[in-house]
Parts: C-alpha cells; sequence; structure tokens
C-alpha cells in the first residue's frame, strides 16, 4: 500500500483549484497511511494465545511438564508478537469497529488542525481517507451543513470507499471532489473570489 506521489498529489491539487472557482466552500483533502498504530493488539493477542493454547494442550493431553509448558509459552508469546507486529496481521487482528473508531477521531483531529472552523461563513470541507482502515469520510462546517443534509454524502463516500478497496485513492480523490463541487456550486454557490486555505493534498505518513 502506497500513498500518492507527488504527481499524484498535484492532481487532486488541481481538483481541488477548479472545484472551488464555482463555490464559497474551502476543500482540503487529507490522506493517512493509518489511523493507529494499534501497538497495544499484538501484546494483547500474543499474551491470550500464549497462555490458552500450550495450556489446553497440557491439560488435554498431559505431554508438557511444567518447566516445558512454560518455556513454550514463553516461545508462542515471542513469535506471535513477531507475527502479528506485521501492519497485514496488525489491521485483521482489529475489530472493523474499532478501526473505523480510531479514522474516525483523526479526522475530527485534521478538521481542527487544518484551520477548517475558521473560514469566512463556515464553509470548510474535508475529505478524509485512511488507506490502512480502507475509511473515508466527509465532514463539513455548519455554513455547509445548513444547505447540504449530509446524506449528501453518503453515496459519494461510499463510492470513493469502494475505490480505496481497490486500491484506486487518486482517481477515487478525483472523482469525490468533483462530486462533491456538483453540489456546492448550486447550493454553496461562489460569491467572492478568495482562497483561504492550501489547495493540496495533506499526506499523514
Amino acid at each position: 500500500m502506497a500513498l500518492l506521489t507527488e504527481h499524484e498529489q498535484r492532481k487532486v491539487a488541481e481538483a481541488i483549484a477548479r472545484v472551488e472557482r464555482d463555490t464559497d466552500a474551502e476543500l482540503v483533502t487529507v490522506l493517512a497511511a493509518r489511523a493507529d498504530d494499534y501497538a497495544y493488539i499484538p501484546l494483547l493477542w500474543a499474551s491470550l494465545l500464549a497462555l490458552m493454547v500450550p495450556g489446553i494442550m497440557h491439560y488435554l493431553t498431559g505431554w508438557l511438564t511444567l518447566h516445558s509448558l512454560l518455556l513454550v509459552q514463553w516461545i508462542t508469546f515471542v513469535v506471535l508478537c513477531l507475527v502479528f507486529r506485521l501492519p497485514k496481521v496488525t489491521t485483521h487482528l482489529v475489530p472493523r469497529s474499532v478501526r473505523h473508531w480510531r479514522a474516525s477521531n483523526l479526522a475530527r483531529r485534521q478538521f481542527l488542525e487544518q484551520n477548517l472552523h475558521h473560514t469566512v461563513g463556515s464553509t470548510g470541507m474535508l475529505i478524509f481517507v485512511c488507506e490502512a482502515e480502507r475509511y473515508v469520510e466527509i465532514l463539513v462546517d455548519e455554513g455547509i451543513s445548513k444547505r447540504l443534509d449530509n446524506k449528501n454524502w453518503d453515496s459519494i463516500v461510499a463510492a470513493f470507499t469502494q475505490q480505496v478497496k481497490q486500491g484506486q485513492t487518486l482517481q477515487g480523490f478525483v472523482t469525490c471532489i468533483e462530486a462533491c463541487g456538483e453540489l456546492l456550486k448550486v447550493h454553496v454557490p461562489v460569491t467572492q473570489v478568495r482562497n483561504e486555505l492550501p489547495n493540496r493534498l495533506v499526506v499523514l505518513g
């Protein structure tokens, strides 16, 4: 899984610039590699399995002595910790609800960090993607939410999420920005030429 190249990031910036010519909305896009390293997850699973599996084997078969049981548990714990720390493996160990909760929290932090809550007319809009979590969210300030219900973004987010799953992150961004632009130019049309926030893709490694 690779984040977008500089050339691809410029394509996203160009799509934002095109959309902002027709709307007062200020768009910011953020692409994160992952929402969390989930460092505690490998330790948790390795601990549980190291305690349970050798213990169950000893209980059912009686093959292991107390010394051997402890040794097997330690070896199992170390091996599983190493295996479970592989990013692809860790992702599968984390419940989807937890992954999406962490990604959603990061999206809200980015909305504040990118100053989208300080735009003139409260027309900030964040298009947020977390690749490892396969998570997409659109957040808007009240200047937009008063004119467009959040349900308007559902189909756009669903389509973008599918593209992220297929590894089409760049095309997903461009398509999403253009689809949002079609709604914004109707409901939040341009009233003055301004560009408060940089037209760029913010990449979180």
